[in-house]
């Protein structure tokens, strides 16, 4: 995967009509602090595109970043935030429910989980949401470069069993900082493109 042009194209907010675009997607979910927006800078080689923040909640919106021409990155809004209503979060599970469910491009669902910690429930939700949309979520474990190596092992066991993914779910365990995991994920992306199934484990 080379990044040659890189563009946020659409902005939907709750009461927007989603897009019908004709390239394929990839859906990135994860709690509000889990460093969505960290991965996406890191992935596109770009510092701000993807804004950053030390007050999660910060998207609200599902932002849609054109890559190459070639695909869409969909930037959905980060959930299990404290300091939002129970309405607004309602309204933004609607909103990321209508997108799993509706749009046809979607091909592929990275769900964002926190290396360090387990699994909260809404971690546990989201994965079964997406799992009940029809999607094997890839499970990108972020924030690596925050543990000892040989912790590793021991949190990716964690967060499958908590998870109750299946054996074969894809696993990638990811640093914004030092950019580890990101060639893995490069590699899911050009799967994507050429029609294979980025949710199985290589042979």
């Amino acid at each position: 995967m080379v990044i040659r042009s890189i563009a946020l194209e659409t902005v939907c907010g709750v009461t927007s009509k989603l897009p019908e675009n004709t390239l394929p997607e990839i859906a990135f979910a994860g709690k509000s602090n889990v460093g969505k927006s960290s991965l996406l800078n890191a992935l596109i080689n770009r510092k701000n595109l993807a804004r950053t923040s030390s007050q999660p909640g910060k998207t609200q919106t599902i932002n849609f970043y054109n890559l190459n021409n070639e695909m869409y990155l969909v930037d959905l809004p980060g959930y299990g935030y404290a300091n939002v209503s129970v309405s607004v979060k309602e309204k933004w599970g609607k909103m990321i429910e209508k997108y799993l469910r509706t749009s046809k491009q979607l091909k592929a669902v990275f769900l964002l989980i926190d290396i360090r910690h387990e699994p909260s429930a809404n971690d546990v939700q989201m994965y079964e949401w997406v799992i009940s949309t029809g999607y094997d979520p890839i499970i990108i474990c972020t924030k690596l470069d925050k543990i000892n190596r040989s912790q590793i092992q021991k949190q990716l066991k964690i967060i499958r069993e908590k998870l109750g993914a299946k054996k074969e779910t894809v696993m990638i365990p990811f640093s914004a900082e030092t950019k580890q995991g990101r060639d893995e994920i490069y590699k899911l992306m050009d799967a994507i493109l050429t029609g294979e199934d980025p949710s199985k484990e290589e042979e």
